[in-house]
C-alpha cells in the first residue's frame, strides 16, 4: 500500500518536473517554427473553445499545452493541471486537441503550444472571450410629434466585448447617427447612438429600428412606431351630377377630411356669399335642390383639429336646362362642324371636347349630355349668309365682265334723208346691210 502511494506520488512528481526542468532548459530561447501551427479562437462566453497543436512532421517529440500563465494543461495525453473544464478531443503523434468547456473571460489570453525538440517550438493560440451585449434600448424624445418637428431618438448596446456597432433605419431608409463608446470598470463596452430627424404626415405608423451588430449575436434590434399628428386634408367629391350641373337638377357634394387626430368638425360655406336657403348639410355632404343661375359661386368645405385647418373648393355653374329638338339630318351635322365657331360662347362651352377644365369646376363636367338645338340654328343661319354672299360675289364678278358703252345701226343712214320716209327707207336698207348683233339683258 505504502509502495502503491510512492509510485503515484512519483509519477505526479514527475509530470510535473520533467515539463518543468525542459522548460527551465529551453525557455531560454524558445524557437517558432512552421512545423507546430495553431490557430486563433473566439468564443462566447459560456460556450466551448477548441485548442489544436498539430505537427507536420513529428519525430518522436513530445507535445504539451501550456495556459497563459505557462502553466502544463496537457503533457501528451496526461492532464496535470486540476481544472475539469479542459477535456482531451485527440490525441496522436501529429495533434494535440483539447477543449475548453463554459469559457469566461478570465480564461482569455495566450495559451502556448509547445514541442520538445531541440532547440524547442512553440506556437500560440490567442482565445478572444466574445461577451454579447444585453437587449438595446431604444428611446424617444417626444412620444407624440406633430408634422414638421424635429425630433431625436437614443439607442442603447451594453456590457459588450468588444464594443458593438449600431445602425439606424426609417422604414427602409437607412439614418446617420451619432454613436459614443464608454469603457466600464469590468473591461466592458457601452454603446449609445443618437440620431437627429425631421417628420411629416407620411411618417406616421412608420417604425424605426435600432439594429445592433456584434461578433456574438446576429440581427440583434429595438424598434420603435412614429406617431405624428399632422392637420386635416380635404377633398371635395362630386356624388351628382356626374356632367354638367343644369337648372332644374339636384347638386350632391361629399367632403372627405382627413387628419390626426381626425377632424371632428367638417363645415360648408359659400365664398362672398350665404349657401342657399334651402340647402341641406349632413355632415360632410352638401344637397342642394332644383339648381339655378342665382347659385353660381365658389362652395367651400372647412375641417379643422388643434393642428389647424383645411379647405379644398368646389366652383358650381349653372347651364340652361337641355331642350328637346327633333333629330339633325346628315346635312345639318355637317353644316354644324364646319361652323363650330359661330356659336354663342355658351354653346361653345357646351359642345367643344378635350377643353381643360379647372379644378372641382362644374362646368368641366365629365360626359355630360350635348343638345344640338344651337347648333342647328347656327348652321342653318350660316348656310343661309354663305349662299347670299356666294350669289352677290358672282353677280359682281359679272356685271364687271360686261361693262362699257354699245352703239348700234338703227339710224344708220338717216342722217343725209330728205324726209322722214326716205329717213325708214334708208334705215332699212341699213339694217339688212349691217352685220348682226344679239343682245341680252338680265
Amino acid at each position: 500500500m505504502a509502495n502503491a502511494r510512492s509510485g503515484s506520488l512519483a509519477t505526479i512528481l514527475f509530470l510535473f518536473a520533467f515539463p518543468a526542468a525542459l522548460h527551465q532548459g529551453a525557455a531560454q530561447e524558445p524557437v517558432v517554427s512552421q512545423n507546430l501551427v495553431t490557430d486563433d479562437v473566439a468564443v462566447v462566453e459560456g460556450e466551448t473553445a477548441i485548442i489544436s497543436c498539430r505537427v507536420k512532421n513529428n519525430d518522436d517529440s513530445v507535445i504539451q499545452l501550456l495556459n497563459p500563465n505557462r502553466q502544463t494543461i496537457y503533457f501528451r495525453d496526461m492532464r496535470p493541471l486540476k481544472d475539469g473544464r479542459f477535456q482531451l478531443v485527440n490525441f496522436s503523434d501529429n495533434e494535440l486537441r483539447v477543449s475548453l468547456s463554459n469559457v469566461s473571460l478570465s480564461d482569455e489570453g495566450r495559451y502556448v503550444c509547445q514541442l520538445y525538440t531541440d532547440p524547442p517550438q512553440e506556437a500560440y493560440a490567442d482565445i478572444t472571450v466574445l461577451i454579447p451585449p444585453g437587449n438595446p434600448v431604444i428611446e424617444a424624445k417626444d412620444e407624440v410629434l406633430s408634422e414638421g418637428n424635429e425630433t431625436e431618438m437614443t439607442c442603447t448596446a451594453m456590457s459588450s466585448k468588444p464594443a458593438a456597432t449600431i445602425r439606424w433605419m426609417k422604414g427602409d431608409k437607412e439614418l446617420s447617427g451619432k454613436p459614443k463608446v464608454e469603457l466600464t470598470y469590468d473591461k466592458m463596452y457601452t454603446v449609445t447612438s443618437r440620431v437627429t430627424f425631421t417628420v411629416s404626415k407620411e411618417d406616421d405608423g412608420v417604425p424605426v429600428t435600432c439594429i445592433v451588430d456584434h461578433p456574438a449575436v446576429k440581427d440583434f434590434r429595438a424598434r420603435k412606431n412614429l406617431e405624428v399628428q399632422y392637420k386635416p386634408e380635404v377633398k371635395i367629391v362630386v356624388e351628382f351630377p356626374h356632367g354638367l350641373t343644369r337648372e332644374g337638377e339636384t347638386l350632391e357634394l361629399t367632403c372627405e377630411a382627413k387628419g390626426k387626430p381626425q377632424p371632428q368638425r367638417v363645415s360648408w360655406l359659400k365664398v362672398d356669399d350665404d349657401v342657399p336657403s334651402h340647402a341641406v348639410i349632413i355632415g360632410g355632404d352638401l344637397y342642394i335642390d332644383n339648381l339655378n343661375k342665382s347659385y353660381n359661386g365658389t362652395y367651400r368645405c372647412v375641417a379643422s383639429n388643434p393642428l389647424g385647418e383645411s379647405f379644398d373648393d368646389y366652383v358650381l355653374y349653372v347651364y340652361d336646362a337641355p331642350t328637346t329638338t327633333p333629330k339633325p339630318t346628315t346635312a345639318t351635322i355637317t353644316t354644324t362642324s364646319i361652323t363650330t365657331s359661330t356659336q354663342n360662347p355658351e354653346a361653345s362651352q357646351d359642345t367643344v371636347p378635350g377643353a381643360e377644365p379647372a379644378a372641382h369646376d362644374s362646368r368641366a363636367g365629365e360626359g355630360a349630355p350635348r343638345t344640338v338645338d344651337h347648333a342647328v340654328i347656327g348652321g342653318v343661319v350660316a348656310v343661309v349668309v354663305f349662299a347670299m354672299l356666294c350669289l352677290l360675289i358672282v353677280l359682281g364678278r359679272y356685271f364687271a365682265r360686261h361693262k362699257g358703252t354699245y352703239f348700234t345701226h338703227e339710224a344708220k343712214g338717216a342722217d343725209d334723208a330728205a324726209d322722214a320716209d326716205t329717213a325708214i327707207i334708208n334705215a332699212e336698207g341699213g339694217h339688212t346691210n349691217s352685220d348682226e348683233k344679239k343682245e341680252y339683258y338680265i
